[in-house]
């Protein structure tokens, strides 16, 4: 049974990617603040505060290496020029970048050829008036995932982001995104949690094995204007 850590596991996208891979077979750990409770015993809760970088490092060497990372923890935060909080900044930082950098530059090392990095991203990482400081974390995301993208390929592991538009979850509802609500794009609706899921789905099958270095954009149309 192949293993996959999935981080953010308890809500939204994470949550629905659980799900998809417990449908599919796969062994998954989930790693988030809260605790979840399901009763598929190839599932396993591991609570760790991602954005505690010394946290992380503690948990780490207690999980079997996986055949997948998948990285879906995030946090929403908008405000405008005159208004950006340093804080915020730095919050945004650990839990999109130093996260998955700890994770993966541990267990890369450790895993063998078919395995999968999957980062979810945003289809903000090009820009977006009012969330520089989300848009630049997503960014970064990009650059590092392309990089690693580039080291692993030899090994045969491959490594891509996820880059959905406004996606129907907890996290369009969070404070601190008031000043910029989700546009709905042109399909008429917010994109589905689980339209997200069948793409990560796919990109840790066996037939994604020549897709690596990709921000693959699920946007509803929104790109086209």
């Amino acid at each position: 049974m192949r293993h996959a850590i999935v981080t953010g596991a308890s809500s939204g996208i994470g949550e629905a990617i659980v799900t998809q891979l417990l449908n599919d077979g796969w062994q998954v750990t989930g790693l988030c603040r809260s605790s979840v409770a399901r009763s598929d015993p190839a599932f396993c809760c591991v609570n760790v505060d991602l954005s505690d970088n010394s946290s992380l490092w503690e948990i780490m060497p207690t999980l079997a290496t996986p055949d997948a990372i998948i990285h879906a923890a995030g946090i929403m935060a908008a405000a405008p020029l005159g208004e950006l909080n340093a804080d915020i900044s730095q919050r945004l930082w650990h839990l999109h970048i130093e996260a998955v950098e700890t994770l993966v530059n541990y267990f890369a090392p450790r895993m063998v050829a078919g395995g999968r990095v999957v980062a979810i991203g945003s289809r903000t990482s090009r820009g977006a008036a009012g969330r520089s400081q989300y848009a630049a974390t997503k960014a970064a995301l990009v650059g590092m995932i392309r990089s690693w993208a580039a080291e692993l390929a030899p090994k045969g592991i491959t490594v891509n982001v996820v880059a959905p538009g406004a996606t129907q979850t907890p996290m369009l509802k969070m404070p601190g995104r008031e000043s910029s609500p989700p546009n709905v794009p042109p399909i008429g609706r917010l994109i589905k949690p689980q339209e997200v899921t069948s793409l990560v789905a796919w990109l840790v099958s066996e037939n994604a094995a020549a897709v690596t270095g990709q921000e693959l954009v699920i946007c509803g149309g929104a790109s086209l204007r």
